[in-house]
C-alpha cells in the first residue's frame, strides 16, 4: 500500500521547510520512500509514501528550496483558486492508493505514516481522522490552533482517505477561496454518504500556535459562511443569530474570562475584537440567511 502525502503551500517556505524535515525518509519510522528508482527495503515495511507539495504561490521560490534540500519530495504549480482547489491539484498528481492531507504549518510525528499504514489496512477503514496537538500550553488570548484530540472534527489539516472515495466525493469543493469551511463541507458530505471517520491518535501532527488575525479571519468566516449555507440550505439552523449569540456568550463565559487571568491579560483586546466582529454578525441579523419574514413566503 502506499499513502501520498499531499501538501498546500503559498509563500510559506519557513514553515513548508519545517514540515518537510518532519517528512524525511530518515524521520518516517516503518515507512519507505517511493520512488522510481528506490530498491526494496531489505525487511517490509508498513507501507510506501511520496510527498507532494502543490504550490500557489506567485513566486514559486519553494520549487528551488525542495529541488536543492527535499529531492525525495515532488513539487507542482498550484492552480491559484485557493486551498481547497490546491489540496485537489495535489491529489490529481498522486500515485497512492491513500491521500493524506497535511498543513504547511504543521509538524507531522515520526509514526504519524505508520500509524496511518497501520489502520488502512483494514478493508473496513476508508477515511481516518488524525489528532492534532499544539507544542505547549496556550500563553495568549490571541493565540489559536485547530487542536483535535478526540476526534470529530476532520480538519484539512491531517486526515486521510483512500484515493477511490476522494474520487468519488469530488474531492473538496472549489468555490471555497479560503482556509475556511470547505472541510466542514467535506465533512459534512462524507456523512451524508454514510461514511464511517476513523479518529487514529497515532496519526498526530503538532500545529504550533499562530496569533490570530480576527479582521483578515472573519471576513473569511463570513464569505466561506455563506458559500457553505447556499450549498447546503438544510444548515442554516446551526447558523442563526440566536445561534451565533450563544456561542459568544458561552466564549466568553468559559474561555475570554478564565483565560484574562490565566495568560494576565495577554490577548484580551484581541479576544474582544474577536467577540465584537462576530456580535456584529449576530446583531446584523446573519445577513446571509433568509430572514423570518422570507421563511414564511
Amino acid at each position: 500500500m502506499k499513502i501520498s502525502v499531499i501538501i498546500p503551500t503559498c509563500q510559506r517556505n519557513d514553515l513548508l521547510a519545517q514540515c518537510l524535515d518532519q517528512l524525511a525518509p530518515e524521520k518516517q519510522t516503518g515507512m519507505h520512500l517511493s520512488g522510481p528508482n528506490d530498491p526494496e527495503p531489505a525487511q517490509a515495511p508498513a507501507g510506501k509514501y511520496e510527498v507532494i507539495v502543490s504550490d500557489d504561490s506567485l513566486r514559486p521560490t519553494a520549487e528551488s528550496m525542495i529541488r536543492d534540500r527535499y529531492p525525495w519530495a515532488k513539487w507542482v504549480s498550484g492552480p491559484r483558486r485557493g486551498p481547497a482547489a490546491n489540496r485537489n491539484h495535489g491529489a490529481r498528481h498522486a500515485t497512492g492508493e491513500w491521500l493524506m492531507f497535511l498543513d504547511d504549518d504543521c509538524l507531522p510525528d515520526s509514526g504519524l505514516l505508520a500509524a496511518c499504514a497501520v489502520e488502512a489496512a483494514s478493508p473496513a477503514t476508508r477515511v481516518i481522522e488524525g489528532r492534532i496537538y499544539a507544542e505547549r500550553p496556550q500563553q495568549s488570548l490571541a493565540e489559536i490552533a485547530p487542536l483535535n484530540e478526540s476526534g470529530g472534527c476532520l480538519w484539512s489539516c491531517n486526515f486521510a482517505i483512500r484515493r477511490d472515495l476522494f474520487d468519488s466525493m469530488g474531492g473538496f469543493d472549489e468555490r471555497f477561496p479560503y482556509a475556511a469551511m470547505e472541510d466542514v463541507d467535506f465533512r459534512l458530505r462524507l456523512k451524508q454518504a454514510g461514511e464511517k471517520i476513523h479518529f487514529v491518535p497515532g496519526v498526530s501532527v503538532c500545529h504550533p500556535w499562530r496569533r490570530w488575525d480576527s479582521r483578515n479571519e472573519f471576513k473569511k468566516y463570513e464569505e466561506s459562511l455563506s458559500i457553505y449555507l447556499s450549498i447546503h440550505p438544510g444548515e442554516k439552523g446551526d447558523f442563526t443569530t440566536m445561534a451565533h449569540l450563544q456561542a459568544i456568550l458561552r466564549n466568553f463565559l468559559k474561555v475570554t474570562l478564565p483565560g484574562v487571568w490565566r495568560y494576565r491579560g495577554a490577548g484580551f483586546m484581541e479576544a474582544m475584537r474577536h467577540h465584537f466582529f462576530h456580535l456584529r454578525f449576530a446583531v446584523c441579523g446573519c445577513r446571509i440567511l433568509p430572514s423570518e419574514k422570507e421563511e414564511t413566503l
